[in-house]
């Protein structure tokens, strides 16, 4: 098993990126499905016998748009239908932070508002619903378990954000169960994905959350990050495409559990708490320190000021930024829980507060 660096920021000069498109813009209770075919998980059909020639593209291919209001940014990538009614597949990093989705459905052309349905962070794995949609085209899943090296593969997604027809590239699968760490250079942490289906495919920034098809036409995978190095094998160097993808399997299995509303550790179901923080490392110190306050948000009222170190939530212990979004992620909007944090004089403070709907982590 190889494993690979990946970061997370749209600035980096490094080659290795989620596969999420991300434009900066000029400053200026629980959900489950019930009942019915829109409710039914996603077909797995037979592996086909392969093919010469690599798939056309396959019904089932979801543009999505986000808009980031507390960052100020956008941000677009693809989805994959599940259900006639309106469940789409898509990356976690494709949604995070989104306080407005919108999916528009390349079969029928129509745009419709979403909803977060359920995510896990650590399989960057999460399902919207796109709202008034029916009838639709739901893609065919096949099981990444008889995927080998060598296969022919088909990369569709929303290339560059443009919208429209997805944009299609094949390849072949380079590498089995591979591993990549995405760094996020606004907050410093990272995200471990592992059991990936590498492929040489040119994936581009807005195909993440597209399919992975094989030569039947079925997904196989979900794409999530690519990288473009060179190689100086001969004379000349030449372009070295990787992407990576996760296996249909384990994301479906994902998906299963956020249609049962079964939350774990990773897992969240419905809409997300706020505390109305950024916050990042202590240095060698445990607790998150404070970066910034969300103006009207429950931190703010709450007084916790910029420069707090915050080292509980409710009953946890919380001694880094990534245990204070696992405990966060715990919780939804409405949750009252004390919070304590120490200034940097090093007094201890504490008081309750009531969380509010934020942003998909």
């Amino acid at each position: 098993m190889s494993e690979y660096r990946v970061s997370r920021g749209v600035r980096a000069a490094i080659p290795m990126l989620l596969v999420a498109l991300l434009a900066l813009l000029v400053p200026g209770c629980r959900v489950t499905e019930t009942g019915g075919p829109e409710g039914a998980p996603p077909v797995v059909e037979p592996t086909a016998t392969k093919q010469a020639k690599p798939s056309g593209r396959r019904p089932g291919v979801v543009n999505i748009e986000t808009e980031q209001e507390l960052s100020g940014t956008r941000a677009a990538g693809t989805g994959i239908v599940l259900t006639a009614g309106g469940l789409v597949l898509t990356n976690n990093h494709v949604i995070k932070g989104a306080t407005a989705i919108k999916g528009t459905n390349t079969d029928n052309r129509r745009s419709y508002p979403a909803e977060v349905v359920g995510y896990d962070q650590a399989s960057d794995i999460a399902v919207i619903r796109l709202t008034g949609a029916a009838r639709l085209k739901a893609a065919a899943f096949a099981s990444a378990s008889a995927v080998n090296v060598g296969d022919v593969v088909t990369a569709v997604g929303n290339a560059g954000g443009k919208g429209g027809a997805p944009a299609v590239v094949t390849g072949k699968v380079t590498a089995l169960d591979q591993s990549v760490t995405a760094r996020d250079d606004s907050s410093g942490t990272s995200e471990r994905l592992t059991g990936l289906i590498e492929t040489n495919a040119p994936i581009k920034p807005g195909d993440s959350g597209g399919p992975l098809l094989n030569t039947g036409g079925k997904v196989i995978g979900i794409n999530t990050a690519a990288s473009l190095g060179f190689s100086t094998r001969g004379t000349k160097p030449k372009k070295d495409h990787r992407g990576y993808a996760v296996p249909s399997d384990r994301a479906l299995e994902i998906v299963r559990q956020i249609q049962r509303g079964e939350a774990s550790s990773t897992v969240h179901i419905g809409r997300t708490a706020m505390l109305g923080v950024r916050v990042r490392p202590n240095g060698r110190s445990p607790g998150a320190l404070v970066a910034e306050v969300v103006p009207g948000s429950p931190a703010e009222t709450a007084g916790i000021p910029v420069g707090a170190v915050i080292v509980a939530l409710g009953d946890k212990i919380v001694d880094s930024p990534s245990t204070l979004t696992s405990v966060m992620l715990s919780h939804h909007p409405g949750d009252v829980v004390r919070i304590e944090w120490t200034n940097r004089q090093g007094t201890r403070t504490g008081t309750t507060l009531r969380l509010e709907e934020g942003p998909p982590q």
